[in-house]
């Protein structure tokens, strides 16, 4: 039988102070979207990890206080188990299947340790203070966006072009912002009209609902919009004793209500005419179905294990359309997403691992005294989360990720009690073993996870300094600077992660770059970026980039036959990628006997791409020289 929770110790403080700066910390980051803001971002995770491992190794032998695991967090470890198995035995890309296993990993340890949280009332009170200022957060950055600075995100960066007009607030992406705030405005809601709160609670929960409304028509988001009003719809069939004529009545109502909403939106906002507007001009998405075609056929040659963890935006390589030009990085849809990189085994874990937590928690319901928070409104919130899976990535991004653990935790802890196990002592083993278990986390966090984050920024801002050379190109003495410093950055990054595949091949890359600008020292770089090419290599062999780098080296030394298998390789993995065809015709541009197979190659590459200009410089040079 469930027992009584006792008073929060400092142990549950900090593990809820922990939980709420890591969950401000990384939504205030773009929500978690660069890769290495998910690596710090789990160090973080696993060092409150390690506390509640510590707590339980520094209990005192008559057991009180002993620190337990809610039932429900068991029903996610098998899929857990599963996706680092595929990591290690099914993916080939292990580098990128580490990343996706930890935010898996990540999400399963915030939804567990959030279940301690809620379970005491000040902690708890702390946890949701931090959501529910962030939400406010995410509004009024959204209408700073709307109304003074479009082109305004965090970190000093610039909002996409295809964002302008519509509010992200501290993500990148809009429809980010509209789930996060989906999660909220249904409880925002209940708790505006619910009757047994005090009148000053039920005002401040309108005035908040209002503003979560408010940010969540600026982000001009359609599918955060429908899966909302999908939800919404729904909440009168989670009604207990309501009679179905009742609940169909109230679900007509809200239809209704929904629709004449979206009629208002569409009349007064030109923002949203235009979307719906273009949506019709389309005959729905274009670039969604392509990239969920592309996962079901991944699928398919894959069933029961997947193509495996982290691998999708590699493997899409096989199944590019032509004239499609854009890196998906996912699915677009995080159930299809999850079947094409985990196959039916992994689906099923993981789905079947949600689907008994929400039965455990609707058994329990059924003799559970009403809680002091709208348990169905929470559900509705969840509900919307779930329908919104179905058109994007938001369980890739680790804000929205925590944040629905959070919303999960509340949901199910109101209903499914913690079972206090605090009737015996832990065992001096068991001490010793948590607190070697504790160490190790600690350890994974500060030898490996926060490395590998401050590796992959280093990559990545200095592939984005390549990058703004090619958009807009300086004197060549200004380029070479840039280029050594890059350089420098990248001998960084891939001393404090040698894993990272994608750092060697930018090493190659920048090693090339450098040898055209310096040609007395081109011989030298050439062996350089070999020597970086075949590193990336050594670890997957399925990514067509890390292909043409090695070409592209092995160009540089004179090794011409040697270089043409590995673009062809490139070719291969990528038929239709337009860069792929692109080097190929470089290649063969080296050779007077080549050039009419080059000429071919570029014109291969400027079908499925008539505006790459480097295609069409080659094309021009060729011709010229007839």
């Amino acid at each position: 039988m469930p027992t009584t929770v006792p008073r929060a110790s400092r142990w549950d403080w900090a593990q809820a102070l922990l939980l709420a700066l890591n969950l401000a910390a990384t939504t205030l980051a773009l929500g978690g979207y660069l890769r290495e803001t998910l690596l710090w971002s789990c160090a973080f995770t696993a060092v409150i990890v390690a506390l509640k491992f510590l707590r339980g190794a520094c209990v005192r032998a008559d057991g009180v206080d002993r620190p337990c695991w809610h039932g429900a967090g068991w029903w996610l470890v098998p899929f857990l188990i599963y996706a680092a198995i595929n990591v290690l035995a099914v993916t080939p890309v292990g580098w990128l299947g580490w990343r996706d296993w930890l935010g898996w990993a990540q999400w399963m340890a915030t939804f567990w340790l959030a279940l301690d949280v809620v379970a005491l009332p000040g902690p708890r009170r702390l946890l949701r203070g931090t959501v529910i200022g962030l939400g406010v957060v995410l509004v009024v950055l959204g209408c700073y966006q709307r109304f003074v600075d479009p082109q305004w995100i965090m970190l000093g960066r610039s909002q996409s072009q295809y964002f302008i007009g519509r509010a992200s607030g501290a993500f990148g992406i809009p429809n980010s912002m509209a789930v996060f705030l989906g999660l909220l405005i249904p409880a925002a809601l209940a708790g505006g009209w619910r009757k047994d709160t005090g009148a000053t609670t039920r005002i401040a929960a309108r005035v908040l609902a209002a503003i979560f409304l408010l940010g969540f028509v600026l982000t001009v988001s359609r599918g955060p919009w429908l899966a909302l009003a999908v939800a919404l719809m729904s909440w009168p069939l989670l009604k207990r004793g309501r009679s179905w004529g009742w609940q169909l009545r109230v679900a007509g109502a809200a239809l209704v209500a929904v629709v004449a909403m979206g009629a208002l939106l569409y009349a007064a906002l030109p923002d949203v005419r235009a979307r719906v507007d273009r949506l019709a001009e389309d005959r729905g998405e274009k670039t969604r179905p392509i990239v969920w075609r592309a996962a079901w056929q991944l699928w398919r040659e894959a069933p029961l294990l997947g193509t495996g963890a982290g691998s999708y935006n590699v493997v899409f390589e096989r199944h590019r359309p032509v004239r499609f030009w854009d890196e998906p990085q996912w699915a677009h849809n995080d159930y299809l997403n999850t079947l094409s990189d985990y196959g039916a085994v992994g689906f099923i874990l993981g789905l079947g691992g949600v689907a008994g937590i929400a039965a455990g928690a609707v058994r329990r319901a059924k003799t559970t005294p009403r809680a002091e928070i709208p348990v169905d409104a929470l559900v509705v919130g969840l509900g919307a989360f779930a329908v919104a899976l179905m058109v994007d990535f938001h369980l890739k991004l680790p804000a929205l990720a925590m944040m629905v653990a959070w919303v999960g935790a509340e949901a199910v802890g109101a209903v499914w009690p913690m079972e206090a196990a605090r009737d015996r002592a832990t065992s001096r083993g068991g001490r010793i073993l948590l607190g070697a278990a504790s160490g190790l986390l600690v350890g994974v966090a500060g030898f490996w996870l926060l490395p590998a984050s401050q590796a992959e920024g280093l990559r990545g801002e200095a592939r984005r300094r390549i990058d703004r050379i090619a958009l807009k190109p300086v004197s060549a003495s200004e380029e070479l600077i840039t280029l050594r410093e890059v350089r420098v950055d990248l001998a960084k990054s891939v001393a404090k992660d040698a894993c990272n595949a994608q750092a060697w091949a930018d090493v190659a890359y920048v090693s090339v770059l450098i040898g055209r600008l310096d040609p007395p020292q081109a011989a030298g770089l050439g062996i350089e970026a070999e020597r970086a090419a075949r590193r990336a290599l050594e670890q997957s062999s399925v990514v067509p980039e890390f292909w043409w780098r090695l070409g592209v080296a092995l160009d540089m030394q004179g090794r011409w036959m040697e270089g043409g298998e590995a673009f062809a390789r490139s070719v291969t993995l990528a038929p239709n990628l337009p860069q792929a065809w692109f080097y190929t015709a470089y290649h063969f541009s080296l050779q007077p006997a080549t050039r009419p197979l080059a000429l071919a190659a570029v014109a291969t590459c400027l079908r499925l791409d008539p505006w790459f200009r480097g295609a069409e410089a080659l094309r021009d040079r060729l011709k010229s020289q007839r």
